[in-house]
């Protein structure tokens, strides 16, 4: 929230938002290259925290490329457009991701890099994965700073309907604080639906590896090696469908959308994802999840697209930034308490079994799922109106 609140106040020879995303994309770039390397500063202080400190930098960064990106989609798009612009965005991501996750196993299988290590390495393959992916998201980032166009602030007044957005008004950093008690009523609603929704994702990420190597490919719950390694790579290749089919899917999302509404779009996703990602404890084996990756596929084109078409509506153009970065906190909230709670309800609760880890996930989806139908869409009340 305090990128986003600067960025609402700022006007440069880049623009307003570019310059934010730009810098967060450049540190991110850093982290990437340097966290996978931090055995190189081990002389000044021990690599576990010189790469978690990357990891910090580097996640930090990427929130503050993205929550800037999507304040630009909803300022320079009007009302109708917001689906399809963000859905536009959710293809690009899917696609980038799809790259991304398959670029390990490709580096390995077609290149010959090798996928293994010593212990406190990291193979090499993931390694120049890092490199390649940093470079990639500096390069992208600068094709959008210097071909798309921002309204300056005049510009934005004069197409506001809201004479509110017309008037200048004192401020300050603390207005973030009451800027949280004022979050208008669509953001609030939507703030639970984010909640369950990043609580199953982050455990997707963390628990598909372990619980895919121990029950699909039936790898003891301490076996690490070559073959846990083969899984973890296979892992890649099924996120990298998910992501593919987000990709698609989102290019339907705006028809979808306009066909049954946003939140009943929104709520189909999810209930994709969750069943998908409940569907994993039953499949025979490795080939068939990627069937359970469809389901995940449209459960993240829809998280990534339809809360904020929904809540780019109920929110001031003027306070854009700081109220996305605001949403930014029920992203990352729900990832925290997963993060410290995970693990040891998956050693203590569930014996160690991290499959039951993804159930739950699933059950989370179902739960966001539940509470969409709750959210109030101003826009689709608008257009029910007239």
């Amino acid at each position: 929230p305090i990128i986003g609140y600067y960025s609402d106040r700022t006007w440069t020879r880049l623009g307003r938002r570019r310059p934010y995303f730009l810098t967060g994309a450049i540190l991110a770039s850093m982290g990437l290259i340097l966290m996978p390397n931090a055995d190189m500063f081990i002389a000044f202080m021990p690599s576990l925290w010189v790469g978690a400190g990357m990891l910090m930098i580097m996640d930090a960064s990427f929130n503050v490329a993205m929550e800037p990106f999507r304040a630009l989609v909803a300022d320079i798009l009007p009302s109708d457009q917001r689906t399809l612009g963000f859905s536009i965005q959710t293809v690009l991501i899917g696609i980038g991701a799809v790259i991304g996750s398959w670029l390990p196993y490709v580096l390995t299988n077609w290149f010959g890099v090798l996928n293994e290590s010593q212990p406190g390495e990291v193979p090499t393959n993931l390694l120049l994965s890092f490199i390649i992916g940093a470079s990639v998201l500096v390069i992208s980032i600068l094709i959008t700073v210097f071909t798309t166009k921002e309204y300056s602030p005049e510009e934005m007044a004069l197409m506001s309907n809201d004479e509110e957005e017309l008037e200048e008004e004192a401020s300050s950093l603390l207005d973030i604080f009451s800027d949280f008690k004022k979050m208008p009523l669509t953001m609030k609603q939507l703030s639970s639906v984010q909640f369950f929704s990043w609580f199953g994702l982050f455990g997707m990420w963390v628990f598909s590896t372990p619980a895919i190597a121990h029950h699909i490919y039936g790898l003891g719950l301490d076996d690490h090696g070559t073959a846990y390694q083969n899984a973890g790579d296979w892992v890649g290749i099924l996120f990298g469908v998910y992501n593919a089919v987000s990709a698609v899917y989102a290019f339907f999302l705006p028809a979808i959308a306009k066909k049954i509404g946003r939140k009943m779009t929104y709520a189909v996703g999810l209930v994709g994802g969750g069943l998908g990602l409940i569907s994993i404890y039953f499949m025979p084996n490795e080939n068939w999840l990627i069937l359970s990756m469809f389901g995940i596929g449209i459960a993240w084109a829809s998280i990534l697209a339809m809360p904020y078409a929904i809540l780019a509506g109920s929110i001031p153009a003027k306070k854009m930034g700081v109220y996305m970065g605001i949403f930014n906190f029920f992203i990352v909230l729900p990832q925290i308490i997963n993060a410290l709670i995970g693990g040891p309800i998956v050693k203590y609760v569930y014996g160690g079994n991290p499959i039951f880890a993804l159930i739950i996930s699933g059950v989370s989806l179902l739960i966001a799922a539940a509470l969409v139908t709750k959210v109030k869409d101003v826009d689709d009340v608008v257009v029910i109106n007239n």
